[in-house]
């Protein structure tokens, strides 16, 4: 990726935009490494939560409990991470804060299984094999769709399409940073788009449900209220990603003149073998999950009630599974293609990729500690009903007042990563307030979605930004957090104001946004 010190001249000639990405990239990476910057923001937390504890900041607030769906009033305090307590906290709670860290585990399980097929030479195959048989012009467009499509999976995008983006961009010739960020872009910028209802469906809609019920005490908001809005959404990043990647992001990047390669040399008859192979032990293993799943009394179904999404054996267990998707293929694949002997290559090879990932470790624990020191101190709470409030006495009505919703939703969300806690915090403020203007929760819920999908991707909050980082460093070891943030904000921007003109649009024609699901309360 260009650095600091590869921006030319005529890059500064493509305008003020152009101008202002090249500031954020050079002012980002003259900053300490990304682990370190991390520190520093941990530092920075325990300063401002001391100060604000000392001033006795708090915050009263109606606030869904996510687990029993009871809304009850809820003050927070600003706690300080610099007294006798905040000082024992941060010593003894260091090493649950980087195993505790959400993407850690997720990352280095998947990994094992991605090493393996890696290793034995599968993806590398497989990639040719697309190379050899997509159209170059389709495949920012796939790239984008799929990561779009990954979040019914939960965070696997991240893990599995983020950096397998960058591979496929290398194996067409094109910058794999490129790659990267358009996968990047799906999974996370396009969070909540989909043609399927994911995990974050119903845990929304329950939290939904309970502030509704603070003005309507039947009303029910169903996990599909905003399935057919979410579906055009998908087509809608899809579009904008590739137009983002195409005529923004890539020709910022240039060539890309990195070490890193991919050999496109024609399949042999021993990989081709081994590719039949590896497919045949792909479907068995399909089959095999759709066999725990799918009966109403699956295995794999949560034994309570019977159901899939939420917190089933199924969900629970998918990164495990992700990890067997790749290391039975990949096995298979190696003994077929005669990559791998005996159980010590796949061993090596599994060792390879953990060993790939010690940057990262090191990222991951400087990044666990201030995000577990941000939600310790209660400074993002804080933050999120102050912007609630101060947006609630502005005394806007109408599409104004849904515009600044979709902003604030989307500041905030630069500082609490978790959707639904978010929106534990924002539903009982605002669903009754546009109650009372008419709008129905699902509509809520909709604008909500957007401000909380389209900062992701800049935010160093996002349990995952030290992920990206992570692999964006195997194609430039000067990548920063400010290359990232500067490559990603085109496509925040460009998705912000594309997915909230679609719903004024939405709005305009008074199309449903999900099925039985109106944009305004009957009678309205």
């Amino acid at each position: 990726m260009a650095n600091a010190k590869q921006i030319t001249p005529s890059a500064r000639k493509r305008g003020l935009f152009a101008r202002f990405l090249d500031m954020v990239e050079v002012v980002g990476n003259k900053l300490p490494h990304p682990a370190t910057i991390f520190v520093l923001f941990s530092v920075i937390v325990a300063i401002i939560s001391h100060i604000a504890a000392v001033a006795g900041v708090s915050v009263e607030f109606n606030k869904v409990d996510t687990t029993t769906k009871e809304v009850a009033l809820t003050t927070v305090q600003a706690v300080s991470l610099l007294n006798a307590d905040g000082i024992r906290y941060m010593f003894s709670k260091a090493v649950a804060n980087f195993t505790g860290f959400a993407p850690l585990g997720t990352v280095l399980v998947a990994m094992l299984g991605v090493g393996v097929a890696e290793g034995t030479g599968l993806i590398q195959a497989l990639l040719r094999k697309l190379v050899l048989s997509t159209p170059k012009r389709l495949i920012t467009l796939v790239v984008v769709f799929a990561g779009v499509m990954s979040n019914v999976a939960s965070d696997a995008g991240y893990v599995v399409l983020v950096p397998l983006g960058a591979i496929i961009f290398l194996s067409f010739g094109r910058h794999p940073l490129a790659g990267l960020a358009a996968a990047f872009a799906g999974v996370s910028g396009g969070f909540s788009a989909n043609l399927l209802i994911g995990t974050i469906d119903p845990l929304l809609g329950g939290i939904s449900t309970e502030a509704a019920k603070l003005v309507s005490t039947g009303y029910t908001v169903a996990p599909t209220a905003n399935w057919y809005f979410m579906i055009v959404s998908t087509f809608l990043i899809m579009i904008l990603g590739t137009l983002v990647t195409e005529k923004i992001v890539e020709p910022r990047l240039g060539e890309y003149k990195g070490s890193e390669k991919v050999d496109l040399h024609d399949l042999t008859a021993a990989e081709k073998k081994g590719l039949n192979a590896a497919l045949i032990s792909m479907i068995i293993f399909v089959v095999a999950i759709v066999a725990l799943v799918a009966p109403a009394n699956g295995i794999l179904r949560n034994p309570a009630d019977g159901t899939i999404l939420g917190h089933s054996p199924f969900m629970d267990g998918l990164v495990p599974i992700i990890m067997l998707f790749f290391l039975i293929p990949g096995i298979t694949y190696g003994g077929f293609a005669g990559t791998i002997k005996n159980d010590k290559d796949v061993a090596s090879a599994m060792g390879k990729a953990m060993a790939s990932m010690g940057s990262y470790l090191v990222l991951a624990f400087a990044a666990a500690q201030f995000v577990a020191y941000f939600g310790y101190t209660n400074l993002g709470t804080i933050l999120a009903v102050k912007g609630a409030t101060f947006l609630k006495a502005t005394g806007m009505t109408g599409f104004p007042l849904i515009i600044g919703f979709i902003i604030v939703s989307a500041f905030i969300n630069l500082f609490i990563g978790s959707a639904s806690a978010k929106w534990a915090i924002m539903a009982p403020v605002f669903i009754p307030m546009l109650m009372q203007l008419g709008y129905s929760p699902e509509f809520t819920q909709v604008a909500y979605r957007i401000g909380d999908s389209t900062t992701n991707i800049i935010s160093p909050l996002m349990s995952y930004f030290a992920v990206i980082v992570a692999f964006a460093q195997k194609y430039d070891k000067e990548t920063g957090i400010g290359t990232l943030i500067s490559t990603m904000v085109p496509y925040s921007i460009i998705f912000l104001l594309g997915w909230t003109i679609m719903l004024v649009i939405w709005s305009a024609l008074g199309l449903p946004i999900g099925p039985g699901a109106e944009m305004y309360l009957p009678g309205m």
